[in-house]
This record gives structure tokens, sequence and C-alpha cells, in this order.
């Protein structure tokens, strides 16, 4: 284990980076291009729209919901062991899908064991990136985030391609032999103990109930060692309430309330894009390649937010930028349902793809500044879990206001006016804050201006006791000399 005072924000880092960059192909990537079976998954199984977007929700929410139980792997195991699992996971699933005879199979091996898979792999990896950086971190995350539409620019084609040559089960075969590249992007993870790290086992040996003879014992170890949290159960348990004492932090409250609304909006898009384009009369080939360019403007959007966050003039406007991306987002999916043709999808996968990119990147840097770098695994872990149940609900619930109404055009205005929600509820916190804080400091100034007046007033009032007191001495001499005169 690698042991640094600070992020080296290099070196063996930029190993990190390909490795999740890898991740992100295999995992998000691969999730995205699950759309590209939507159609054929209908017609095979003869399937309404929201019994087959049950299949995609059920891979989102799995991986979301599962997210914690990768962090925790990552926290008291390894991080290699963790990615290394839900690699195999993953593409078991993949393998099993490839035989399915009924809907429910892939409810279960695509949708449950694949995301489970994909739980254990991609918050960890993304939490490495930020334990390996700390100056460069939103340029080290743009690159490794760029995997996603890197992956979905490449796979989108191929995929098509695969299903047209060897049918989706014959694609689905294939895709399970490419995931097991998630055991080689473990093998990677090579872990760091930073000095920040190591707060945890001082704070405990001071703790009244630790008795003394293991408070010696416990110096005598390395205090990052793994060994100090399993060495008692009140141990374990005060270690894991700091792991996660930052779910009481009001910031991290509001961002976990946006990322919900946030999470619901953008789902349904990746789902629906293809069989949109479809029904607006666009071939399938030209429905595919919609999904390409959203994914490579995706990578343009990871790698030029993240540099440019980096900057000295936007650094400290990160947040911003943030909720800007996600505004923007909500305002493309309300002008969808206009767009009826090919030449009009492509400026919308262009303007999708760039500011979901962009604020894909900044969700962990913006988490970080909220919570902290070294509980950056677990928040990571919290906010993917909070995507869980409206990456299941949002899915199915737009295919059915697809089925009730024959149009695309409430589903897509409900995911619109989702993420412009969740930017705006960041707006207004953040401005709240900025308000309170002005308050308190004007009350502060108020407060401190009162007291120097009354410390003015009180040297005034004795000053002026002590002349009295001299005037009165002073009448009184010259009272008596004028008596003895």
């Amino acid at each position: 284990r690698a042991r640094h005072a600070s992020p080296p924000d290099g070196g063996w880092g930029w190993m990190i980076v390909a490795g999740c960059f890898l991740v992100t192909i295999c995992t998000r990537a691969v999730t995205r291009c699950i759309s590209i079976f939507f159609v054929e998954f209908q017609a095979y199984f003869g399937q309404d729209y929201a019994r087959t977007a049950w299949i995609h929700s059920i891979v989102d929410c799995a991986t979301m919901l599962c997210a914690p139980l990768g962090s925790l792997i990552s926290n008291h195991v390894s991080c290699q062991v963790g990615i290394m699992l839900g690699g195999l996971l993953a593409s078991t699933g993949l393998i099993l899908s490839s035989f399915a005879t009924s809907l429910e199979h892939l409810y279960l091996s695509l949708g449950v064991l694949t995301g489970l898979g994909f739980a254990l792999c991609y918050s960890p990896a993304i939490a490495m990136v930020g334990k390996y950086f700390n100056k460069k971190k939103a340029l080290a995350y743009g690159i490794a985030m760029s995997g996603s539409g890197i992956g979905t620019f490449i796979l989108a084609p191929v995929v098509q391609l695969l299903i047209e040559q060897f049918s989706w089960r014959g694609a689905l075969l294939i895709l399970g032999g490419f995931v097991l590249n998630l055991c080689v992007c473990g093998a990677l993870m090579r872990p760091i103990a930073l000095k920040e790290d190591c707060k945890t086992a001082p704070e405990f040996l001071e703790q009244d109930y630790v008795p003394e003879a293991q408070k010696q014992d416990l110096k005598q170890m390395s205090i990052c060692s793994p060994l100090i949290k399993a060495w008692s159960h009140e141990c374990l348990c005060y270690c894991s309430w700091k792991e996660y004492d930052f779910l009481l932090m009001p910031g991290f409250m509001v961002l976990a309330v946006s990322v919900l609304f946030m999470a619901y909006g953008c789902s349904p898009l990746f789902v629906y894009l293809v069989p949109y384009a479809l029904s607006a009369g666009v071939s399938h080939h030209q429905a595919a390649f919609l999904m390409s360019i959203l994914g490579v403007i995706d990578i343009i959007g990871n790698i030029t937010f993240g540099w440019l966050t980096d900057r000295r003039c936007l650094k400290k406007h990160r947040y911003f930028c943030y909720l800007f991306a996600v505004g923007m987002d909500g305002l493309c999916c309300l002008f969808l349902p206009v767009l009826q043709n090919f030449p009009l999808l492509v400026p919308f996968s262009f303007t999708f793809g760039y500011f979901d990119g962009a604020y894909v990147t900044l969700i962990p840097v913006v988490t970080a500044d909220v919570v902290g770098t070294s509980s950056l695994s677990s928040a990571l872990g919290v906010v993917c879990f909070l995507h869980a149940i409206p990456y299941l609900v949002s899915p199915p619930v737009a295919g059915w206001l697809v089925d009730t109404t024959g149009s695309y055009t409430a589903s897509f205005l409900l995911c619109g006016f989702s993420m412009i929600f969740s930017s705006m509820l960041l707006c207004f916190a953040r401005l709240a804050k900025k308000i309170k804080k002005t308050h308190s400091r004007s009350l502060t100034n108020d407060t401190g201006t009162k007291q120097h007046i009354w410390t003015n007033g009180a040297i005034a009032f004795s000053v002026t006791a002590e002349l009295d007191q001299k005037g009165v001495e002073f009448l009184a001499a010259d009272t008596n000399s004028y008596s003895n005169r």
C-alpha cells in the first residue's frame, strides 16, 4: 500500500484514471447500449413499452442501489477485490441473458445480476481517482468519466451490427465476454493511504470506553491498519459512524434531494431516444448513430468541463457550473417533442450529450467539495444509491405515459421539468446560504459596534464622574479658603 501525506496528483494516479476510464466503458456505456436492444426485446417477447422498460430500469437501479455495498467492500476488503468480483458477476449476468426465454428471466440476469456486478465496480473506481488527485481532480475525473461517452460512441453502432449479424442473443454473449475486462481494471487499482485517512484511529484511542491495554496494543500498530477497525465491536461501530457522519450535513442533504430529481429526469432519455427516433421515421442505423453522437459529445463535455472548472477563475464556482449543466439538459428535454426528423435530432444529441458529460464529471467533484476527500468513497456510494429509485421508476412511468397517451411528449416534458427543478433547488439553497451568511455577518458587525459604543460611553462616564469628583473637592477647598479669610 502506497503512503502519501497528500494526493500525488500524478504518477500511478494516471493508471488509476485509465482503469476508471475502462470501468466506465464497461459499466455505463454498456448500460446505455441496452436501449438498442429495446425494440428487439419488445418484438421478440411481444410486450408493451412499460414492461420492456423494466429491464433497463432494473439494471440502473441495481447498479445504484448496491453502490454502498461496493464502497463497503472497497473500504474494508480491497478495491481490487471488489472490482474483480463485480466484473465476474456482470459478465455472468450478460452471458445468462443470452439464453433468456422470458422478460422475467432478463429481469433477473440482465437486471439484477449484471447491475450488482456494475455496482461493485463503479463507485470504488471513481473514489480511487479522488484519492490520487487534488489539484487536477476535475481534469482527472473528466478523462475517467469520458469512458462513458467514448464507449457509447463505439459500442452503439457495434452492438447494432452484432444484433444484425448474430441476433440479440449473440450480441449479449459477446458483451458478456467484453465486460470481463473489468477484472483487468481491478488489477490496476493500487491502494493508497493518505494522511487524512488515518484520523479515525487516534480519535478512537481518545475515547473513554477503550481499555488502556487495547490502547497500548493499538498504538503499537500502524494507525492506518485495517486491523484496528476489526479490533473490537465498539471500534467497528465508531469507525462506521465516522464514515457516514456526512449524512447529517445540510449541504449534503440538499445535494441528495436534487440528485433524486436529476436522476429521474435523465434516465428515460437513454431508454427512449432510439425508440422515439424510430417512431419519427429515422432508420435503425441513424437511430444508433444518434446514440453515438451523444456519446462522443459526452466525451467533450467530460474533458472540457473538467479542464475549465480546474481553472482559477471557475474553480470556486464548480457548484454553479454543475447546476447550470443540469438545467441545460432539462431545457433540451423540453424541446425534444418538437424534433421530428434526423437533421433536428442531431443538434439535440450534441447539446444534451455535452451537458450530460459536464454534470456527470462534476458530480464527484461537487460531492468531494461538500463532504471532503476522506468520506468521498462512502458519499459517492450514497449518491449512487440515491439514483436507484428514480432509475427504477422513471423509465416504466415514461413507458406507461407513452402507452396511455400514444405520444412521447408527456414523458419528455416530465423529464425536463424534473431536471430544471433539481437545478433550481440547488440554486435557491446556495442563495439562501449566502443570505444567511450575510445576515449573520451584519448581526456580528452590529453587535461589535454596539459594544464599542457602550465601551466608549463607559469610559466617558468614568471620566465625567472623575471630573465631577475633582470639581467638588476644588469647590470645597475654595470654600474653606474663603471662610478662613
